[in-house]
């Protein structure tokens, strides 16, 4: 099986963009003497990670979240480098884990978010075969709001702006292109134009610390407008067919079931069946919602 580094530079293997799963199987591998903890949604492509691999059906034992001011918060397109490293460490964080004795493991991280850096600055620069437009939307905070309850977090994704030190909180692609690779194809609409006029979400996730405030929520309908101005009118997205939270929270978007992945293609690439989910942007004069 191969072994994904980056959510982009792939021998195409696909774990959907939303796969927020409940339930994960983990497993342990070794990738040039690095130990790694890899649940079948470490996503490339067409994967969303909204609630991220670290998003799980609430328990009594499940902390409770971490409220922020949702008056700071701030959901664009990101335009400079500096975003898009922040944005490309928040995608790391979130898609890989280290085992806890793995050594060298900053190196390693460094290695990997350059790879995801080198790869989003291309597709959005529209170096890469198949696809249109490509924009990266970031969810920010200021450093000082996100600094006090997570630490961590601030300081690995942090970058500046007028001299003003903000933090990626949420970040997700908008793809102008007819597939992702190893993905269910949607079939919306038809004919000439649909290479222009398709669009898929890809690479969402929040982080961990984060979540349940809202956050996916904001990207998605930020999306919805950045895609309807790149002229899509179909708007697609994959997500883990046991994955209930992701699946609640397209639905609560707009989105709707197309089609699923037949369970040889989800076995052969040996990870959790996908949905298709669809949204039509075209007529609507909100998609903000």
């Amino acid at each position: 099986m191969a072994i994904l580094l980056t959510p982009f530079s792939y021998t195409p293997q696909t774990c959907s963009s939303l796969n927020i799963s409940p339930k994960f199987t983990n497993f342990s591998t070794t990738i040039n003497g690095y130990g790694y903890n890899c649940n079948n949604n470490t996503t490339p492509f067409g994967f969303s990670v909204i609630c991220s691999s670290q998003l799980k059906e609430t328990s009594p034992t499940t902390p409770q979240p971490i409220l922020i001011d949702k008056s700071l918060l701030c959901v664009n397109e990101a335009k400079y480098e500096n975003e898009l490293w922040a944005a490309s460490c928040l995608r790391v964080r979130t898609f890989y884990a280290f085992q806890n004795e793995t050594l060298n493991t900053q190196d390693h991280t460094k290695y990997l978010t350059e790879r995801e850096f080198e790869a989003l600055t291309e597709r959005i620069a529209g170096k890469r075969v198949g696809f249109g437009k490509v924009s990266c939307i970031n969810a920010t905070l200021p450093f000082s709001e996100v600094s006090n309850v997570a630490y961590d977090l601030s300081t690995s994704c942090k970058f500046s702006r007028d001299n003003v030190d903000l933090v990626v909180v949420g970040t997700l692609d908008v793809n102008q292109c007819i597939r992702l690779p190893d993905e269910i194809t949607g079939a919306k609409p038809k004919g000439i134009g649909a290479d222009f006029a398709r669009g898929y979400l890809s690479n969402v996730c929040v982080a961990g610390e984060l979540q349940r405030n809202g956050l996916g929520y904001a990207l998605i309908s930020k999306a919805k407008m950045v895609a309807k101005d790149m002229g899509i009118s179909d708007l697609y997205v994959h997500v883990a067919i046991d994955n209930e939270p992701a699946k609640k929270l397209y639905m609560k978007c707009g989105f709707e079931h197309e089609n699923e992945e037949p369970a040889w293609q989800a076995r052969f690439l040996d990870r959790p069946r996908r949905l298709l989910l669809w949204t039509d942007i075209s007529n609507s004069s909100d998609v903000s919602m």
